[in-house]
């Protein structure tokens, strides 16, 4: 609930009340994975979701564009049939801590990194213009065959979102060079103590993103 309200506040900063990957009906799927940043007294500065295709919940992207564009219900249909699916959602990260090098790319991270513990082999998302160049970094690249080139107004006119996909979350050959290592690290070392940099100065994260296996199997 601290997630889904930090993720709120930040989505209404911006004016926007209504965003499909908001939905908290994800909280009582078996096949949802969240991670935060937390303070030591438990506040939460940031946060992303991990969404696997399969069962009765829709990814936020098919309930997003499938008005707009309903051949996104077959694609996911097929990623999910090769190995398996999961989309990249739910990202944020609260404006007091912007600067401190714990932002969306961080986050972003953390979710690529997770692809290795889970049963997928593709990863999606859509984005907004302020995360898209990280997205990118992450190794994401365009749907073009989607909407408009893989764009599309949303949530609002004035608003442009971008449908994205990571066909090797494993290999990562597009991610941008430091953040795959960065990836990389995070997976043979899912438990660790790390500093990060921001142009305000520096923060240390104690990481532990390692997922039981009872949880993934069940």
């Amino acid at each position: 609930m601290r997630y889904i309200d930090g993720h709120r506040r930040v989505l209404e900063a911006y004016g926007v009340t209504k965003v499909t990957s908001a939905n908290v009906d994800w909280m009582y799927a078996p096949n949802s994975y969240i991670s935060t940043v937390e303070t030591d007294e438990g506040k939460v500065l940031a946060g992303c979701r991990v969404q696997l295709a399969g069962g009765d919940l829709a990814m936020p992207i098919e309930t997003a564009i499938s008005n707009l564009d309903p051949r996104i219900h077959d694609i996911i249909a097929e990623l999910q049939e090769k190995g398996g699916t999961a989309e990249l959602c739910g990202l944020w990260n609260s404006r007091e801590v912007a600067g401190w090098g714990i932002g969306s790319i961080v986050m972003g991270q953390v979710g690529v990194a997770l692809c290795e513990q889970l049963p997928i082999t593709t990863m999606v998302a859509f984005c907004a213009q302020a995360t898209f160049k990280n997205c990118q970094r992450l190794g994401f690249i365009i749907k073009n065959e989607l909407g408009n080139n893989g764009t599309f107004y949303y949530p609002k006119e004035d608003l442009i979102a971008t449908a994205l996909i990571i066909p090797d979350p494993v290999v990562l050959a597009s991610a941008h060079p430091l953040v795959r290592d960065k990836i990389f690290d995070l997976r043979a070392r899912p438990v660790q103590r790390m500093v990060e940099k921001g142009p305000k100065g520096e923060m240390e994260l104690d990481y532990n993103i390692r997922i039981s296996q009872q949880v993934v199997n069940a």
